[in-house]
């Protein structure tokens, strides 16, 4: 299929590079591959009772994709105001719109919520960013520990070495994506992170049995 019929399946509007709020901390708007969100999809990381924050939404392809073909709920944070208008409009159309939320803020300031436990970046912002999203990440897990995954798109060889020195996250595998375009680059894959299993995942469920609903 096609990204204007992968649209059409889902009842959004996603296509299109968009560069125009961009700079050197900010990079421009370009969504992720639909067969990359199907393989992806089909790692069988994420399900229905995952909570995936997305960071960068923008127009929110990532979230309405997962939504619909895993049944998980998703957040996407933009710092654009065009963005998230776009995907809030996307979402009173999507086959899976109720299943989604958004917001308009920069991601160093958004407070993760304690249900997240998928987290996805596309290459949304600078390392400078990313090392204070990454430090609330780690004070959200100290407050309520559980296994968090992060799936990590096109990564840059500075994003990698940001994650490879957290000491509260754990280089777990790759998805490779290289046969999926033309040229052989060998960014085209997802890695995986995630925190540690720090206590037994039935303990944990009775702990999220106590935590307020999110969405």
């Amino acid at each position: 299929m096609t990204e204007k019929e992968w649209d059409s399946l889902l009842k959004i509007q996603t296509t299109g590079r968009d560069d125009s709020k961009a700079d050197q901390y900010r990079y421009p708007y370009e969504p992720t591959p639909y067969p990359v969100l199907e393989r992806l999809a089909g790692s069988g990381l994420i399900g229905k009772r995952n909570l995936l924050l997305d960071y960068g939404c923008g127009k929110g392809r990532v979230d309405f994709f997962l939504a619909w073909q895993r049944r998980c709920k998703c957040i996407g944070v933009d710092y654009d105001t065009r963005m998230i208008r776009t995907a809030m409009v996307n979402r009173y159309k999507a086959v899976s719109g109720i299943r989604t939320e958004f917001f308009l803020t920069a991601a160093e300031d958004y407070q993760i919520p304690d249900k997240v436990d998928r987290i996805y970046f596309f290459n949304p912002f600078s390392v400078q960013i990313l090392h204070k999203v990454l430090a609330r990440l780690r004070d959200s897990w100290y407050e309520w520990p559980r296994q968090i995954f992060l799936f990590v798109y096109y990564p840059s060889s500075g994003f990698i070495s940001a994650l490879m020195a957290q000491d509260f996250l754990e280089f777990q595998d790759e998805i490779d994506c290289t046969d999926l375009f033309e040229g052989n680059d060998d960014r085209e894959r997802i890695m995986i992170f995630s925190t540690p299993v720090l206590i037994d995942e039935g303990l944990q469920r009775g702990f999220d049995s106590f935590r307020p609903a999110f969405i």
